[in-house]
């Protein structure tokens, strides 16, 4: 007991360490710059700068970059506090995918990384042995992340609708425990995850099936009350991986993964394209580039993490049927009969890794948006044999990643609505979803702002530029010359 605490304290004094030196590191960058932005007042009310619509690692990020240019922003999740984002609820990797020098959504700072907060409470030697991040780690990095710089997080506030204005803001309807909220914002950013802009896809015949036999990988549930059954999980990426491992952990007395494809993918292309080329130049690469990358990475798609599957092939119990593809399911009482080019499977319970799409329509909260934002398909026609439905139905986005109207002037006020997550990708590159990138794209999205919100507020600032008048020389500098002697 008595060392238990003692590496309590130590880990807390260390930690304490790194957070001073993290607010000198700001002092000697200057960082906040001093108030910059001008308040704002619509309808007698005080308007928000930036609502941030999810508070997950790239609504921190996203915050934490508009913080250090002097932008405030507010965020919003449905989640109780240390519970945003994925990581300690529906996620079921053990370890993160990332490896875990990359830098994350520290900005630049040192002192900011998960590194910097590993090391300060459990050493240098201990990350030396350290793989990878483990999941629940990742989390209280990130909670200390957003208490260490001060984020203005409310949690519990689940949007209800966001409705563009004409006059230069955007309203928010929203539920939370003080009950019904009408807020108004000058810019709303939409960080809310891989399936920010939609939601979980399923083939059509889960529509037809009994909601208790199956989930998406997605989706919360609990792998304990599978114990005993058979379980079916369709895919082969590290969701469904980690799906199979999850609940053949808990008890299951059967898993077999369902793979369309002949084999596993071997090597992740997109780990092979990353570097600092990429990561900025993206954004200006021609549409026809843009497109040929992403549905290539789409086309390859990434394999699943080695210890992820290792974790499932353990077990003698995991079964993985390659070249399986999925012919027909139907319900009969308490039990799945699964129809496979590879035969016929009984299951008790199936499990969908079958990845996300994007459908404005599905979720309440965007209904004002959804008829008209502009997307990919209203932009580019692809060469045959390159269609690819997730790339034309990813939004068509400004460079601070400011959505567009489909029709001009049907919906005014829309491009003060930013796409920060995952859709993102196809106009911006992977900037605003994944790990590596994240401060890169978390930059771009705040000086964009900043320059948004200069160019809406420039008679303000040019007023303000008359009015200054703070002396650098008083006058009793120097001593005026006599004229010269004629």
């Amino acid at each position: 007991m008595t060392k238990h605490l003692a590496i309590e304290t130590d880990a807390s004094v260390g930690l304490k360490a790194l957070e001073a030196r993290l607010c000198e590191d700001l002092a000697w960058l200057e960082l906040p710059p001093g108030n910059w932005m001008p308040s704002h007042r619509q309808d007698g009310r005080e308007v928000l700068d930036v609502a941030i619509i999810g508070a997950g690692m790239a609504g921190l990020a996203a915050a934490a970059a508009l913080q250090r240019i002097g932008i405030a922003a507010t965020l919003f999740d449905r989640a109780p506090a240390g519970y945003e984002g994925p990581w300690a609820t529906t996620a079921r990797m053990e370890t993160l995918r990332s490896p875990k020098q990359l830098t994350g959504p520290a900005l630049g700072l040192p002192a900011l990384t998960f590194r910097a907060w590993f090391e300060a409470q459990f050493g240098v030697d201990a990350w030396q042995r350290l793989d990878k991040i483990p999941r629940l780690q990742w989390m209280d990095y990130l909670r200390w992340y957003r208490r260490v710089l001060a984020l203005d997080v409310r949690n519990e506030h689940d949007v209800r609708a966001i409705v563009p204005r004409a006059d230069g803001v955007v309203e928010l309807d929203m539920e939370s425990t003080l009950g019904h909220q009408n807020l108004l914002a000058r810019r709303v950013v939409l960080a809310t995850g891989r399936d920010g802009l939609g939601g979980a896809y399923v083939p059509e015949f889960a529509e037809g099936l009994p909601h208790a036999r199956w989930a998406h990988s997605s989706d919360p549930f609990d792998a304990a009350s599978l114990a005993g059954l058979r379980v079916g999980v369709i895919g082969a990426g590290a969701s469904a991986m980690d799906s199979a491992a999850t609940v053949l952990e808990a008890g299951a007395a059967s898993v077999d993964l369902l793979i369309r494809r002949a084999d596993i993918p071997r090597v992740n292309k997109g780990k092979g394209a990353g570097n600092p080329g990429l990561t900025f130049g993206f954004v200006d690469l021609p549409d026809d580039w843009k497109w040929r990358i992403r549905h290539y990475l789409h086309c390859e798609q990434t394999p699943p993490p080695r210890a992820s599957t290792l974790r499932v092939s353990r077990h003698p119990n995991a079964r993985f049927n390659l070249g399986c593809a999925i012919l027909d399911v139907q319900s009969a009482g308490e039990e799945l009969t699964v129809r496979t080019s590879k035969g016929v499977f009984s299951f008790d319970f199936m499990i969908f890794s079958t990845g996300f799409r994007i459908d404005w329509y599905a979720r309440p909260e965007f209904a004002a948006l959804a008829p008209h934002v502009r997307a990919w398909k209203d932009r580019y026609r692809p060469q045959p044999g390159e269609e690819d439905r997730e790339l034309a139905d990813s939004p068509d986005l400004g460079p601070a990643f400011e959505l567009s109207e489909k029709t001009p002037g049907e919906c005014p006020g829309l491009s003060r609505v930013h796409c920060f997550c995952y859709p993102a990708a196809l106009s911006h590159g992977t900037v605003s979803g994944d790990i590596p990138a994240i401060s890169d794209g978390a930059t771009r999205l705040a000086q964009g702002i900043a320059s948004l919100f200069y160019r809406e507020d420039i008679q303000t600032h040019y007023d303000r530029l008359q009015a200054f008048s703070e002396p650098e020389v008083f006058g009793d500098e120097w001593v005026p010359a006599e004229p010269p002697r004629t």
